[in-house]
């Protein structure tokens, strides 16, 4: 699967037809960023458009896995927050004609824009803010039979697969799935020991793991660099091998690969993910 809006191309039909020139299964779809006309603001998607929208992604059997409604639920402007709180309900409110169960969101930073490190990101504060924001959309989710999904990342509140593990105990509700993203809890300062996350967070947030992104990066000018997947220096191996012990169905969705990337990075893992079947039945 692939973020719809990193497809190049708006609109249902299109985000449709791009899949299938790819041989893609589905999207992670943020409905604001792949459909024209539609704004960040509360009351932007009816039920109706909701269903318009899905029926024609899904067509030829494709998949909308996760609903994108990414707000900085610590953001410094209130009232930014607040905007963040109302859409991402919106998209609960309308996730079932949207046809997929789950609204996904990062943790966020104090440092506002952009979401980078902030030293009270660390605070019992900041956790604080977090578990009590994210109790609450999880309690309107169960109200309209639906899930939401949250994602850690190095800068953000939740900066290792362990601190948000302990959000998500914590809010203590069972309609909460994880998004693993391993390029996310990489930074320079530990990046030698990227498998050792990958095995610990695959540990740590166990069968609740709602699907994994997959990027690659390059080291410039000593910072983690994202580039295109298969032309960095991850790798996809060892990668999608631990992945594929840890859940032989799992959702792999592509994040940040983008234009003449796209094609290579979709055959790359393709014939990487067929090697591990055919070993997987060989043995």
């Amino acid at each position: 699967m692939v973020r719809a809006h990193d497809l190049g191309v708006k609109g249902a039909d299109k985000i449709n037809e791009r899949l299938c020139e790819l041989s893609l299964d589905g999207v992670q779809l943020v409905v604001y960023k792949s459909i024209n006309g539609i704004a960040y603001t509360p009351g932007a998607v009816s039920a109706q458009l909701a269903k318009n929208i899905s029926s024609r992604i899904k067509e030829n059997s494709k998949d909308i896995a996760l609903i994108g409604a990414y707000f900085n639920p610590v953001h410094p402007n209130t009232a930014k927050i607040e905007n963040g709180i109302a859409v991402f309900k919106d998209y609960l409110s309308v996730a079932k004609e949207l046809g997929c169960d789950f609204v996904g969101s990062e943790t966020g930073s104090y440092n506002g824009d952009p979401w980078i490190y902030h030293p009270m990101n660390h605070s019992d504060e900041a956790l604080d803010r977090v578990v009590a924001t994210f109790s609450e959309l999880a309690d309107y989710a169960a109200q309209n039979g639906v899930n939401i999904a949250m994602e850690g990342a190095f800068g953000h509140v939740c900066h290792t697969p362990e601190r948000l593990y302990e959000a998500v105990e914590r809010i203590g509700r069972s309609n909460i799935r994880f998004i693993f993203d391993l390029y996310n809890y990489l930074d320079i300062s530990n990046v030698d020991i990227a498998y050792e996350i990958l095995h610990r967070g695959l540990d740590v947030l166990g069968n609740r793991i709602l699907l994994f992104h997959i990027k690659d990066f390059v080291i410039a000018d000593g910072k983690l660099k994202q580039c295109g997947v298969g032309k960095g220096i991850l790798d996809f191996d060892r990668i999608l091998s631990a992945i594929y012990s840890h859940n032989k169905n799992a959702i792999l969705v592509l994040e940040g690969t983008v234009g003449d990337d796209l094609p290579f990075a979709v055959s790359y893992l393709k014939d990487k993910i067929n090697k591990l079947e055919n070993d997987a039945s060989v043995n």
